[in-house]
């Protein structure tokens, strides 16, 4: 018997290491407003709310502003046209599939377990991601961070693959890699599991105590 029926994934840091291409397309824009760059570490630790959120960050960095001013600042709405077309070109250049992922995912959906990817990353993007990874055909369900009316760590997208499957769940299980992916799971009433080499905002992933913390996805056959 499956100990779960559906399994939900985060995407950036959990299947896919994406941090390297999203740096590149922060500084490519930064660079075109003539701002100083920002490092890899950096980026890590903004990654997880979403372009908007992460874009404010590195322009609050870059110009010495307050992340208050930068959000409502004409120079960011500005930048987020000129980091789209950057992110369109960089995108899928630089991401790879963690170890271990492809082939969990193969063997979980041959044994009948529904799959889903619930991100904040908006959808043309995660489309890009996956399509390049040759995961798409692997999932059941894509919730991105534009699906629906909100993001993580409102549960809205985890409720919606719940009902989607006819899952309750106590028999439904979140894997990521952040606090943001721990609270959305806590909140829909799922279990979560977490890895420990994704982006949770500069911090240790074992402080969010999530229900097991893996260190790659061939434990979720265990």
């Amino acid at each position: 018997m499956r100990k779960f029926d559906l399994v939900m994934f985060d995407l950036d840091g959990t299947l896919v290491e994406t941090a390297p291409e999203i740096m590149d397309a922060v500084n490519d824009t930064l660079a075109r407003f003539d701002l100083p760059p920002v490092s890899q570490q950096q980026v890590n630790d903004w990654i997880g709310h979403g372009t908007l959120s992460l874009l404010v960050d590195a322009v609050a960095f870059a110009t010495g502003r307050s992340v208050v001013e930068v959000r409502d600042s004409e120079l960011l709405r500005t930048m987020v046209g000129e980091y789209n077309v950057f992110y369109s070109r960089r995108c899928g250049t630089r991401s790879h599939l963690y170890p271990q992922v492809r082939e969990a995912l193969e063997v979980l959906r041959a044994q009948g377990t529904k799959l889903a990817v619930v991100t904040n990353k908006e959808g043309r993007y995660t489309q890009i991601v996956m399509e390049v990874q040759k995961i798409t055909d692997l999932f059941d369900v894509v919730i991105s961070g534009d699906t629906l009316a909100t993001k993580k760590p409102n549960p809205a997208g985890v409720a919606h693959c719940l009902a989607q499957f006819d899952v309750a769940p106590d028999r439904a299980l979140f894997v990521g890699d952040s606090s943001i992916d721990a609270a959305t799971a806590r909140a829909a009433g799922v279990a979560v599991w977490l890895l420990p080499y994704g982006y949770n905002l500069g911090q240790p992933v074992a402080a969010c105590q999530p229900d097991r913390l893996i260190q790659d996805c061939s434990e979720l056959l265990n």
